[in-house]
């Protein structure tokens, strides 16, 4: 009831995508091409508005940033990184753990697909597990603080920047289109950034001392001269070769301009977007005689991208129409949080997404369903929806609760390291001590930061 036609046949059109997605009957870019279709034939949207969303932002930087990382991955630049850092922290258990902590946070940055983190990494996981006594056959404590913090570290490190995974990129392009913020790099990683350090140096803390105990004497390695195996890769790999430092350099500058960002004005007299620091970058890969690498050997996720297409302009459409407040009011119907302060609305609404990845096993999926809610849902109680919107898209990154709720997630789990029970113990304190320290950050940093009100405020 109060829907419009439209509306009605573009909700339709959503969940039976949604199924689709879920369930994979077809690949998810085919489901996606079946609902642009489905949306010009119902008429809920019209072919410019459908097409137009190939031309979005956040796909073309989707683009430009495999291209990016296709160059690291080439160049060795990656490998080198973490092979250093693991000599660089190995005279103790808990130390090649932060080892590992450290590494995953450089590479977040810089490789947006999680699941390449994970398998360039794997090998030197099961290489330092092995040397710490923990194998396939018999795992022990050591494996499963490793194994179960780089599952971590990999989703969760990944919400520290707006390039860290796709479904950020669509959260930031929801909010621009929906929300009428824009979300500049350095916006997103001042909020960001803090909560996910800060949670993950506390689960490197916890995960050993409460969750899986190391025992004294697992705490040095089992196999003499283990380390040196690691050291005598790094050293195999002499110096930096010329194209590791033309790598380093392309890469340093493209972090430098989307760190930048909300400078640029000033400098240049104009405003280098992130997806245009990216296409910089990606044109000096690719130049002629110059680059680094080819168009064929650019690791592009062509799927992916019609995939995001499709089910953006799903999204888009049940926002133009009306069917996503719509969806508001059946999801939080039950929940009365007109009249409450801000920090108890805030609360529920960061718990309900930080809790969601435990129905879906898709991050796209779940932007694009309770991103454009949270947004509507904040101008129904009267908050700037910035405030709900980019805290809960922090949480898109968190799918750390079961071996199913992410890729990274199922290759860690064929190790035989842990268990679905050690995963998900794992994965709950993980999101617990997150979603605290989220309604911690409302009422000091963010606050602070602007970003959100007084923690007791009351709508106005």
């Amino acid at each position: 009831a109060g829907l419009s036609a439209a509306a009605q046949a573009g909700a339709a059109c959503f969940a039976l995508a949604l199924v689709w997605w879920v369930t994979e009957p077809f690949p998810t870019y085919v489901t996606s091409l079946v609902l642009m279709f489905l949306l010009l034939v119902t008429r809920t949207a019209n072919a410019k508005a459908i097409m137009d969303v190939l031309g979005m932002e956040v796909i073309w930087l989707n683009l430009l940033a495999f291209i990016l990382s296709s160059m690291l991955v080439k160049t060795r630049l990656a490998k080198r990184m973490a092979l250093w850092l693991v000599v660089r922290f190995r005279h103790k258990a808990i130390w090649a753990l932060f080892a590992f902590l450290v590494l995953q946070l450089g590479l977040a940055p810089l490789i947006p697909a999680t699941a390449a983190r994970c398998v360039m990494t794997l090998p030197l996981m099961v290489v330092v597990a092995a040397i710490y006594g923990s194998t396939e056959e018999s795992p022990n404590a050591f494996g499963k603080n490793l194994m179960l913090l780089n599952l971590a570290c990999i989703s969760v490190l990944s919400s520290i920047t707006m390039t860290g995974s796709s479904a950020n990129l669509i959260a930031v392009g929801l909010i621009q289109t929906m929300g009428g913020h824009r979300v500049y790099y350095m916006d997103w990683m001042r909020v960001g950034a803090p909560v996910a350090i800060v949670t993950m140096v506390a689960m490197w803390y916890l995960g050993q001392k409460l969750l899986f105990r190391i025992r004294p004497e697992d705490q040095l390695p089992k196999v003499e001269g283990g380390l040196d195996l690691v050291k005598a890769q790094h050293t195999a790999m002499g110096p930096l070769s010329p194209a590791e430092k033309k790598a380093l350099a392309i890469f340093g500058l493209v972090l430098f301009l989307w760190m930048t960002d909300v400078f640029h004005m000033r400098w240049f007299g104009v405003e280098i977007s992130a997806p245009f620091a990216a296409l910089l970058g990606a044109v000096i890969v690719l130049f002629p005689r110059w680059g680094i690498l080819q168009w064929s050997e650019a690791d592009i996720p062509w799927h992916l991208l019609i995939f995001s297409a499709g089910a953006y302009a799903g999204g888009l459409a049940l926002d133009d129409t009306g069917a996503a407040e719509w969806g508001v009011r059946m999801l939080f119907g039950g929940m009365d949080l007109k009249g409450v302060p801000f920090g108890v609305a805030y609360t529920v609404v960061i718990a309900v997404m930080m809790y969601s990845h435990l129905l879906t096993t898709s991050k796209t999926v779940r932007t694009l369903i309770m991103i454009p809610i949270i947004i509507t849902l904040a101008k129904a109680l009267g908050w700037d929806p910035l405030s709900f919107a980019l805290p809960a898209a922090l949480c898109i990154d968190w799918v750390v609760g079961l071996p199913i709720s992410g890729k990274p997630n199922v290759i860690l789990f064929s190790t035989n390291q842990f268990t679905v029970g050690d995963n998900f113990k794992y994965g709950m304190l993980t999101c617990t001590l997150g979603l605290a320290i989220l309604v911690l950050s409302a009422a000091t940093w963010f606050h602070w930061l602007g970003l959100t009100p007084a923690f007791w405020a009351m709508p106005s």
